[in-house]
């Protein structure tokens, strides 16, 4: 498990603080991006390197592009081919690929002339290429693509669930997004729907990924929530909708935001001019202008007054205040503040 940190900024650069808001990496990056499975990625030489969390950077090779680290292992782009390093920075396989997903479940997609296959954290076959495409392994099946059609495989190769859809992401437990034309629906391990294809595709929203048991859909421009069974656990009634935290999500009503339980009953009555998804018990929302956070009562906890925020994450919250960044408690107290 990895202690969390902070992004924080000095001087248009950027270092990382720990919960106390002790800075443990100082400001020094142009670019930097917040720490995934242990490593962040920063921008140096105007190329993306990976960064420890105790400030140490591999740099034992630059690549092109980088990626993040999965089961130890990370796709990274040499010239024009794909391969993985360590997390010491070492090639652990080769750069020979034409193009790469992520290791999960001890597996890998990877192109190789042109057909996509499965290789091992060894570098070995473990599925081998004869597909025009794939997604990464979740729970035993990846989504890969035959005759301009997509369906999923087991750890074998084997198909699953034979290509019908013209597109796929990999399962969420027991479920799947299938789209077909512009629409997407659900699907269960057997292949069987359990939503017929139905719902609009959103740019910038998790189409099809569930938070708290509960996926966002829109129909007609208007948002609801589907459970694991397909079924509707809340009609589409909303201009907009948020996704769920701690049993609340954000919906918009009549241009004010306001949130709703999983059953679709308003929690929280529509009374803010913008609201963010809670988290650790309180959610950032906007009134006259300004952000403040609100409780699962709807009550006060940080008056509102900040320009910007973003949800609590292990007991902070990053906020602006006169264009400057602030860390925040739960109680409203600086943890960190931008100089």
């Amino acid at each position: 498990m990895h202690a969390p940190l902070f992004k924080i900024r000095e001087n248009d650069k950027f270092g990382f603080i720990d919960t106390q808001g002790r800075v443990v990496i100082e400001p020094q990056y142009l670019e930097a991006e917040d720490f995934y499975n242990g490593f962040s990625r920063v921008r140096f030489n105007d190329k993306l390197v990976h960064m420890d969390s105790l400030g140490r950077l591999l740099l034992k090779h630059i690549f092109n592009f980088i990626g993040f680290f999965e089961e130890g292992l990370a796709r990274v782009q040499l010239v024009n081919r794909w391969g993985f390093i360590d997390s010491r920075g070492n090639l652990a396989i080769m750069a020979r690929y034409e193009d790469a997903g992520d290791f999960t479940g001890g597996l890998a997609p990877v192109r190789h002339q042109g057909y996509y296959g499965f290789i091992r954290p060894d570098g070995e076959w473990g599925v081998r290429p004869e597909f025009e495409g794939a997604r990464e392994f979740s729970g035993g099946l990846a989504p890969a693509r035959l005759a301009g059609k997509w369906g999923y495989i087991d750890e074998e190769g084997g198909l699953a669930i034979p290509p019908q859809f013209d597109g796929c992401r990999s399962f969420q437990g027991e479920v799947a997004f299938v789209r077909q034309g512009e629409l997407w629906g659900l699907i269960n391990r057997p292949g069987e729907l359990l939503a017929e294809p139905q719902f609009e595709f959103q740019e910038g929203y998790a189409n099809g990924e569930f938070f708290e048991g509960l996926a966002l859909i829109a129909q007609d421009g208007r948002f609801g929530f589907i459970n694991r069974a397909g079924e509707l656990a809340v009609e589409p009634a909303f201009s907009f909708a948020g996704d769920f935290g701690d049993g609340l999500a954000p919906v918009q009503l009549h241009h004010r935001f306001g949130y709703i339980n999983q059953s679709g009953e308003m929690a929280i009555p529509p009374r803010f001019e913008d609201a963010g998804v809670f988290s650790g018990g309180l959610a950032p929302v906007r009134t006259n202008g300004y952000w403040g956070f609100i409780d699962q009562s709807g009550e006060w906890r940080v008056p509102p007054k900040y320009e910007a925020s973003l949800p609590f994450r292990e007991g902070l919250a990053l906020v602006v205040k006169k264009g400057r960044w602030l860390y925040i408690n739960k109680e409203g107290m600086v943890a960190w503040k931008e100089r």
